[in-house]
């Protein structure tokens, strides 16, 4: 009994320590062929947004959107990947598996 609470501790320091990994780590997303640009940290805050200027035209500001949309999906995908490779099960799917 000892040896299973013994294992189980291990793998919750196994655990916290993998999350404090992800919350640590940057990730970047880009749409457009590198028109936008945005970085996310593993717990999925939005950190910085870039659009390069010839991203910018003003009778297209829904093209825009979409480049803004498509680099933060990019890098949700990218959070969600890492995110199963280092917590695997313990997760659950990460913090986009639950309404994202």
């Amino acid at each position: 009994m000892n040896q299973l609470l013994a294992q189980a501790q291990q793998m919750q320091e196994q655990m916290q320590q993998a999350q404090a990994e992800l919350a640590e780590t940057t990730f970047d997303g880009s749409a457009g062929g590198g028109l936008v640009t945005v970085k996310m940290n593993g717990t999925g805050d939005l950190t910085s947004v870039d659009i390069k200027p010839e991203a910018c035209d003003p009778e297209d500001t829904d093209s825009l959107g979409d480049l803004v949309v498509a680099a933060v999906r990019d890098a949700m995908g990218k959070v969600q990947a890492m995110t199963e490779a280092k917590l695997g099960g313990f997760a659950g799917g990460g913090p986009f598996s639950q309404g994202m």
